[in-house]
Protein backbone atom coordinates (compact mmCIF):
# COMPACT_ATOMS: atom_id res chain seq x y z
CA UNK A 1 0.00 0.00 0.00
CA UNK A 2 1.30 2.89 -0.68
CA UNK A 3 1.27 4.36 3.06
CA UNK A 4 3.44 2.06 3.95
CA UNK A 5 6.11 3.41 1.50
CA UNK A 6 9.01 4.93 3.32
CA UNK A 7 10.04 8.24 0.93
CA UNK A 8 13.12 9.71 3.37
CA UNK A 9 13.36 13.43 3.08
CA UNK A 10 16.63 14.52 1.83
CA UNK A 11 19.29 17.01 3.86
CA UNK A 12 22.27 18.01 3.76
CA UNK A 13 22.98 17.17 0.13
CA UNK A 14 22.46 20.65 -2.70
CA UNK A 15 23.09 21.54 -5.72
CA UNK A 16 25.11 24.67 -6.15
CA UNK A 17 25.96 26.95 -9.27
CA UNK A 18 29.57 28.39 -9.17
CA UNK A 19 30.75 31.16 -11.46
CA UNK A 20 34.20 30.26 -11.54
CA UNK A 21 37.20 31.15 -14.04
CA UNK A 22 38.37 29.14 -17.05
CA UNK A 23 41.79 29.13 -17.86
CA UNK A 24 41.95 27.22 -20.93
CA UNK A 25 39.05 29.78 -22.38
CA UNK A 26 40.42 32.75 -20.22
CA UNK A 27 36.50 33.10 -19.60
CA UNK A 28 34.39 33.04 -16.60
CA UNK A 29 31.89 29.81 -16.34
CA UNK A 30 28.98 28.87 -14.71
CA UNK A 31 29.54 24.90 -13.40
CA UNK A 32 26.95 22.89 -11.44
CA UNK A 33 28.16 20.79 -8.19
CA UNK A 34 26.15 18.33 -6.27
CA UNK A 35 27.31 19.02 -2.32
CA UNK A 36 27.16 16.46 0.22
CA UNK A 37 27.30 18.08 3.81
CA UNK A 38 26.56 14.85 5.43
CA UNK A 39 28.65 12.66 7.85
CA UNK A 40 28.46 9.43 5.50
CA UNK A 41 29.46 9.40 2.19
CA UNK A 42 26.45 8.82 -0.62
CA UNK A 43 26.55 6.56 -3.06
CA UNK A 44 25.44 6.02 -6.65
CA UNK A 45 24.61 9.78 -7.21
CA UNK A 46 22.35 9.69 -10.59
CA UNK A 47 21.72 13.60 -11.92
CA UNK A 48 19.20 13.96 -14.45
CA UNK A 49 19.46 17.62 -15.79
CA UNK A 50 17.44 19.62 -18.35
CA UNK A 51 16.74 23.13 -18.91
CA UNK A 52 13.25 24.54 -19.99
CA UNK A 53 10.54 27.37 -20.33
CA UNK A 54 7.46 26.94 -22.21
CA UNK A 55 8.39 25.83 -25.72
CA UNK A 56 12.54 26.28 -25.40
CA UNK A 57 13.82 22.98 -23.82
CA UNK A 58 17.35 22.25 -23.60
CA UNK A 59 18.67 18.60 -23.84
CA UNK A 60 18.08 16.05 -20.80
CA UNK A 61 21.50 15.54 -19.19
CA UNK A 62 22.17 11.85 -17.34
CA UNK A 63 25.36 12.26 -14.89
CA UNK A 64 26.65 9.47 -12.61
CA UNK A 65 28.72 9.75 -9.09
CA UNK A 66 29.86 6.42 -8.26
CA UNK A 67 30.52 7.88 -4.73
CA UNK A 68 30.74 11.52 -3.01
CA UNK A 69 32.75 11.60 0.62
CA UNK A 70 31.40 13.15 3.54
CA UNK A 71 31.85 16.81 3.43
CA UNK A 72 32.30 16.44 -0.47
CA UNK A 73 31.65 17.58 -3.88
CA UNK A 74 31.54 16.92 -7.74
CA UNK A 75 30.97 19.08 -10.74
CA UNK A 76 27.86 17.77 -12.53
CA UNK A 77 28.37 19.90 -15.59
CA UNK A 78 29.05 23.69 -17.29
CA UNK A 79 26.40 25.28 -17.89
CA UNK A 80 26.27 27.79 -20.93
CA UNK A 81 24.96 31.57 -20.39
CA UNK A 82 22.01 31.26 -22.80
CA UNK A 83 20.94 28.12 -20.46
CA UNK A 84 20.30 30.86 -17.54
CA UNK A 85 17.44 32.61 -18.58
CA UNK A 86 15.29 29.04 -18.39
CA UNK A 87 14.42 27.26 -15.51
CA UNK A 88 17.53 24.39 -14.79
CA UNK A 89 16.60 21.33 -13.14
CA UNK A 90 18.35 19.06 -11.59
CA UNK A 91 16.69 15.59 -10.85
CA UNK A 92 19.29 13.92 -8.04
CA UNK A 93 19.15 10.26 -6.52
CA UNK A 94 21.37 7.97 -4.57
CA UNK A 95 21.74 5.62 -1.45
CA UNK A 96 22.65 6.82 1.93
CA UNK A 97 22.13 4.46 4.83
CA UNK A 98 20.78 1.15 2.85
CA UNK A 99 18.01 3.93 1.58
CA UNK A 100 17.39 5.01 -1.85
CA UNK A 101 16.86 8.77 -2.25
CA UNK A 102 15.74 11.43 -4.38
CA UNK A 103 15.22 15.13 -4.88
CA UNK A 104 14.29 17.88 -7.55
CA UNK A 105 16.26 20.87 -7.25
CA UNK A 106 14.58 23.85 -9.76
CA UNK A 107 16.74 26.78 -9.86
CA UNK A 108 14.16 29.18 -11.55
CA UNK A 109 14.77 31.29 -14.82
CA UNK A 110 17.71 34.34 -14.06
CA UNK A 111 17.82 33.33 -10.82
CA UNK A 112 21.58 32.25 -11.26
CA UNK A 113 23.59 35.35 -11.67
CA UNK A 114 26.47 37.16 -9.51
CA UNK A 115 24.42 39.43 -7.15
CA UNK A 116 22.74 36.08 -5.76
CA UNK A 117 25.92 34.29 -4.73
CA UNK A 118 26.50 33.67 -0.80
CA UNK A 119 29.42 31.03 0.70
CA UNK A 120 29.10 27.56 -0.71
CA UNK A 121 28.85 24.83 2.42
CA UNK A 122 31.68 22.82 1.59
CA UNK A 123 33.46 24.28 -1.15
CA UNK A 124 34.46 27.62 0.67
CA UNK A 125 33.68 29.56 -2.19
CA UNK A 126 30.76 31.67 -3.56
CA UNK A 127 27.91 30.60 -5.64
CA UNK A 128 23.92 30.30 -5.90
CA UNK A 129 23.15 27.07 -3.78
CA UNK A 130 19.47 25.38 -4.25
CA UNK A 131 18.65 23.72 -0.93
Amino acid sequence: MKKDIEIPKVSQVYVAMAHEWNEEFLAKDWNAYIINDRDEAIETVLIVSKGYDGETKTATFRHLVEKIEPKGYAKIELVQDAVLALNNEFYVTFFADNKMYEKKFLFRKNTINDKAMRPLPVMEIDGVLCK
